[in-house]
């Protein structure tokens, strides 16, 4: 283990051994050491479960999405029975990876020698290789990477013993359910790339105390700090709840929406479902990011929204599309410049951490979270 990560590490143990009444802000090294990420990446992101996305958007036979999960390159797809598959997207001849980004395929073609594999990984053909006498195509099939859907959502794991999804959410499940967000309908997807730590951005998304100074030219003007709930985190997610009059009519409760009542009909949950899956769930709409670290100062995300069943069906859909993408689009541009700043100051030598607002209890759980899989996952690599 490299120095600066065992530093790393040793500077995240005194700032996680604080009680929350004390509680301080991660230390700089943890977002800017190469040898950290490294550790991230194998007893975080490789050990963890990872959203890729919405389950509605491999709604067909054939309908996929690739991704890099710490270094192996991954297929989800809806194979013909119609169930969901994940996959090593490297073909198991010359090591080419098989498809890219996202979209609908009969059959996974290597685009290096035509090796075909059927949906459920099978080799399906193989030109030209009937003189090697050792070859068999039933031989060759694509291994299973554990795949589940919880609520929606897509999840890809690395680690065959880690707990089921549905196991680990079970908490945040019961407390999300009035909302039927398993029903919630996916209108756009995207992906960007900042240059900030992956951890400066999920903080960014667990707490609301900068919403009414980074976003003044948003939804600063209409946040309420004293409406903001941020109680205890769980093991695997945190959460907190803002009840306010939305800005926008999609963000309180439809009209035909008779599931939520009272305050629920005006309240949101921000979820922030460990490492790296962020969810803005209120009664009309939803989005989301999927984080990917590329380097200390370079983050990968997966970003989407939509709607609830009854905005969905609504004859004002359209608008209602075009007004959320329109907000999102320039609270996203508000989200980047603050958090570049941030990882501009963590790089510089004479940064330092300072003490959290109670409102700053998710980041507190967050570094609970990290400390904990880093420092056991290389405990136990140490033995």
């Amino acid at each position: 283990m490299a120095k600066d990560s065992v530093d790393a590490l040793a500077a995240l143990e005194q700032t996680t051994s604080r009680p929350f009444d004390k509680a301080m802000s991660m230390p700089p090294e943890v977002y800017t050491s190469e040898a950290f990420l490294a550790l991230e990446l194998e007893h975080v992101f490789r050990a963890d479960w990872f959203c890729v996305g919405r389950a509605s958007a491999l709604a067909n036979p054939g309908d996929y999405t690739t991704l890099d999960l710490a270094g192996q390159p991954i297929i989800v797809l809806r194979d013909r029975e119609g169930g969901l598959r994940a996959m090593p997207n490297v073909c198991l001849h010359r090591m080419s990876t098989l498809l890219q980004g996202r979209g609908n395929t009969r059959s996974i073609v290597c685009p290096y020698h035509a090796w075909t594999y059927n949906l459920d990984g099978s080799l399906r053909g193989a030109p030209e290789m009937a003189r090697n006498s050792e070859f068999c195509k039933g031989d060759y099939k694509l291994e299973e990477i554990r795949c589940e859907e919880w609520l929606g959502w897509v999840y890809v794991t690395l680690n065959p013993d880690v707990a089921p999804v549905s196991q680990q959410l079970a908490p945040l499940e019961k407390m999300i359910a009035p909302y039927g967000m398993e029903h919630y309908v996916e209108t756009f997807f995207e992906e960007h790339v900042w240059d900030t730590n992956w951890k400066v951005l999920a903080e960014n998304y667990m707490e609301s105390y900068h919403l009414p100074v980074c976003h003044n030219g948003t939804v600063g003007p209409f946040t309420d700090l004293a409406r903001v709930d941020c109680p205890e985190g769980h093991p695997h997610f945190n959460i907190h709840w803002f009840t306010k009059e939305a800005e926008l009519a999609i963000g309180n409760a439809h009209p035909d929406n008779t599931t939520l009542q009272g305050a629920q009909r005006q309240t949101s949950a921000l979820m922030s479902i460990y490492p790296s899956h962020m969810v803005t769930l209120t009664p009309g709409y939803f989005w989301y990011l999927c984080l990917q670290p590329e380097g200390p100062g370079r983050v990968r995300m997966l970003f989407g929204g939509g709607f609830d069943p009854h905005f969905a069906s609504d004859p004002g859909i359209h608008e209602y599309d075009s007004a959320l993408r329109t907000l999102l689009d320039e609270v996203n541009l508000e989200d980047r410049g603050c958090t570049e700043k941030v990882y501009r100051g963590l790089s510089s030598g004479l940064a330092r951490p300072g003490h959290l607002s109670h409102l700053e209890r998710p980041i507190y759980d967050f570094a609970q979270y990290i400390h904990a899989k880093v420092s056991s996952g290389y405990a136990a690599a140490a033995q």
